[in-house]
């Protein structure tokens, strides 16, 4: 038998004003290293790349910095190490405007890094070793329970050990809050149940849809199903991203499709990321679902377009601007 949500699960919070209210994150920081060879390595082979690039990253700090681009408030929620890639991911989210008190300092783990390789046809392979990141407890999520629960939307995904996000959206929707699941990486295992009830709005992309579903998407053949599938597990709103194929849509038993903005695509590394952080500060300006998903994909369109993760992220004037032409620019 299928689990449905209950009426009480989160959605958007009541309450004083929204513009008041932060988009927090809880997720991962990351030093991404990046290497752009022609094409990928075979298995046994070696191939050469012309430099290797340094990146502030990690979902979690990208999503916060695409929130924060986009004009909205931000708090991010999360742990890297005591030395200077930490400091250095700090500074970055401090300069984009994003509230770090959340952040603490691992005493025993070095700061997450991420190695990604990006082909000449802009698609990516991440190899993360997770450092502080994998800190993150249900204890630390705790001690922020008080901005969690002023938040407009809750970003989460799965850098950090999922029982933190477990609790993390166990104190967003206790208080009206929305919670946005970004199931990647994609689990090896079923994603607890009390997660799955307290998720507002799943958003895989292709890859962890068919890892979470066993149903094969590629393209948009088998995102309705595996949308369906979701559903009946227990997400009452599924938002599948198909990259270049638009997104798929799939709440109270009815599905929509969204058309792709057609851009130059030079490294798709953070356009999940940028996909979260447009769809929150849409959410944080008030703005209904449907809208809000225009927004995510107008940023992840943005962010396609730019080497790196975080340097990717568009502003609120380039969104805009691609949202009312359709272009790049006016």
């Amino acid at each position: 038998m299928s689990t449905r949500p209950s009426s009480s699960c989160a959605g958007p919070p009541e309450g004083g004003s929204r513009l008041d209210r932060p988009v927090v994150v809880v997720g991962s920081l990351n030093l991404d290293l990046v290497v752009n060879p022609e094409r990928a390595p075979a298995a046994g082979e070696t191939v050469f790349a012309p430099r290797l690039d340094q990146f502030p990253g990690g979902k979690g700090a990208n999503q916060a910095v695409a929130a924060a681009r986009l004009s909205a408030p931000v708090a991010m929620i999360g742990r890297v190490g005591q030395d200077a890639f930490g400091e250095r991911l700090l500074e970055s989210l401090r300069a984009d405007g994003v509230a770090t008190e959340g952040v603490s300092r691992s005493h025993t783990a070095g700061t997450g890094t991420a190695v990604i390789t990006v082909d000449a046809t802009g698609q990516n392979r991440i190899v993360v070793v997770p450092g502080a990141n994998a800190e993150v407890t249900p204890e630390l999520v705790e001690a922020h329970g008080p901005l969690i629960a002023s938040a407009a939307a809750l970003l989460l995904q799965l850098e950090v050990p999922v029982e933190a996000c477990v609790r993390a959206a166990e104190l967003a929707a206790a208080a009206g809050v929305p919670v946005i699941l970004d199931p990647a990486p994609a689990p090896a295992e079923p994603l607890p149940e009390p997660l799955r009830r307290n998720t507002w709005l799943i958003t895989p992309n292709e890859t962890e849809a068919a890892a979470l579903t066993g149903v094969p998407v590629a393209g948009r053949c088998g995102a309705e199903e595996a949308a369906r599938v979701l559903w009946a597990q227990g997400f009452r709103q599924v938002l599948i991203k198909l990259g270049g194929e638009g997104a798929y849509l799939f709440r109270g038993g009815a599905g929509q499709w969204f058309e792709p903005f057609r851009v130059p695509v030079v490294d798709t590394t953070a356009a999940g990321d940028a996909f979260a952080g447009g769809l929150a500060a849409a959410l944080h300006r008030g703005m209904a679902l449907e809208e809000a998903v225009r927004w995510g994909m107008a940023a992840g369109a943005l962010a396609v377009t730019r080497p790196g993760a975080q340097p990717a992220m568009g502003n609120l004037d380039e969104l805009m601007t691609l949202l009312r032409t359709g272009r790049l620019d006016a």
